[in-house]
């Protein structure tokens, strides 16, 4: 592979809105107290909860948005984090918050001590205050669950019929329904109006007990016109699950407003990356499903006559939560809610600013494909999708990281049909912006593509145990300093 030397974008240039230097985050707590975790090698404010020159956007402050990461060239840089589709970053108030509570941690419920009795109020106005930013009516449920795909899966459980989903799914929606009362895919169509007629069409010939449609697409972050697809469904009284994973974090839901009947969502996507998620929607399909899980919480009675172990479960959100629950995962949510839900107009007009910035770029490199699904999509979260002609994907994702301290996304992003249809088959890049996102990552990110297809990478690359990465790469990949040790890639969506 060619070597050709790369020219950097200065680091620090103005973002957009900022306040003044060391702000503080909506709904922080004074500045000095507690973070959680270690700062990574080079940072300086990771864990808390002041806005300095370098992530104060005017928005709450993200943990990490001062973090300093090695380039290849031995020199360092302030992370540019465009992965926030994948997994966002703690809010520096939700991170305090969880400090805050940890002294407190204990079991919840029948607990008559002190912390335990403080967990389950902790726990139970959680359910209120999410169930609230997303606007559940007065008689839904929340249920507490791992992420969205968790939640999926416990409704998959509990429906008493067909299910229908487009093609364009995450694989969570696409698949949780496999097997259970029968499971169809349609095919979205080139627009979103012959896809609305399409619905429509579908919902008609054949009855469907729920649609599962996603609120945002994880690859290209098109929005599809939720209330008229709720309406189109009722109209064949089949119910709505939305998949909010990408939604939430960036519009205003009103579940009530809209009648969807039930929504999913994660912590981790919701700036509250600590094990949790919810499955927020009508009581009725839960109260009378199989438990999820069987075991301690989820019951009334228990009883061992006769030889056999007969059961009176509890109503939902209990009946789906056997075990003990993740208390500081439901805080943490709520805690982004209560941090999230007076800004987040602000964070919209942040947001899409920075999407125009990105879109208009990407659109002007030569090379460069920006990747859509329909043409006439009314709406779009703040994710880009591309390829760049002759570089695969991960070499451009390695890239971005050894030479620019870019984060972003490669692959088919768990949307396999979508990435046959609008990539043919090939993986992708993805760029995903969020409440830290500066507009100086942005130019970063363009700047470098420029670079790169101009003048190709600076430095040798190769695949090096199933990923590209810098032929030789000096970077220290362990800064917790937690030694050496075999470095797994993990499970990914395939290829």
């Amino acid at each position: 592979m060619s070597v050709a030397t790369v020219s950097r974008p200065a680091v620090g240039s103005p973002v957009i809105g900022s306040p003044a230097v060391g702000s503080p985050a909506v709904g922080s707590p004074a500045v000095g107290s507690p973070a959680v975790g270690s700062p990574a090698v080079g940072s300086t404010v990771v864990g808390s909860a002041v806005a300095t020159s370098a992530c104060a956007t005017g928005l709450p402050a993200v943990v990490g948005c001062d973090l300093q990461v090695p380039l290849v060239d031995g020199t360092s840089v302030t992370y540019a984090n465009l992965d926030v589709a994948a997994s966002a970053p703690a809010l520096a108030a939700v991170a305090d918050h969880v400090a805050e509570l940890l002294p407190f941690y204990a079991s919840v419920h029948r607990g008559a001590g002190y912390a335990s009795q403080v967990c389950t109020s902790v726990l139970e106005r959680a359910r209120t205050t999410i169930g609230a930013f997303v606007g559940a009516r007065e008689d839904d449920v929340v249920v507490f669950t791992r992420n969205s795909t968790d939640a999926l899966n416990l409704l998959a459980g509990a429906v008493p019929g067909a299910v229908l989903t487009l093609d364009v799914e995450h694989h969570a929606t696409l698949l949780a329904w496999r097997g259970a009362h029968g499971h169809r895919v349609l095919t979205a169509e080139p627009t979103v109006d012959a896809t609305l007629e399409a619905l429509r069409e579908a919902l008609a010939a054949q009855p469907t007990a729920l649609l599962a449609i996603t609120g945002a697409s994880n690859v290209t972050g098109e929005i599809l016109p939720l209330d008229e697809i709720v309406a189109i469904a009722h109209s064949g009284r089949t119910r709505v699950v939305l998949d909010a994973a990408q939604l939430a974090p960036h519009r205003r839901i009103d579940i009530a407003a809209s009648g969807v009947d039930y929504l999913v969502l994660s912590g981790h996507k919701l700036y509250a990356p600590y094990g949790a998620g919810a499955l927020i929607g009508r009581r009725d399909w839960l109260d009378v499903a199989a438990p999820y899980l069987a075991g301690g919480g989820a019951v009334r009675t228990v009883s061992t006559d006769g030889g056999t172990a007969e059961v009176s479960w509890s109503p939902a959100p209990h009946r789906h939560e056997a075990g003990t629950p993740n208390v500081l995962g439901a805080a943490a949510i709520a805690a982004a809610c209560r941090a999230l839900d007076p800004v987040l107009d602000d964070a919209v007009a942040h947001e899409r600013a920075l999407l125009a910035a990105l879109t208009e770029g990407l659109a002007a490199i030569p090379g460069v494909t920006p990747l859509t699904i329909w043409a006439d999509a009314p709406d779009r979260v703040a994710v880009a999708s591309f390829t760049v002609d002759g570089v695969p994907a991960g070499l451009v994702a390695a890239y971005l990281s050894a030479e620019h301290g870019i984060g972003v996304r490669d692959g088919k992003f768990c949307a396999h049909p979508l990435l046959a249809r609008i990539a043919g088959g090939s993986d992708a890049v993805r760029a995903s912006l969020g409440l830290g996102t500066t507009a100086e990552h942005v130019e970063r990110l363009l700047a470098a593509l420029r670079t790169l297809v101009t003048d190709g990478p600076g430095v040798e690359y190769a695949i090096v145990d199933g990923r590209w990465a810098p032929a030789s790469d000096p970077r220290d990949h362990d800064p917790l300093g937690l030694g050496d040790g075999p470095v797994a890639q993990g499970a990914s969506c395939g290829e």
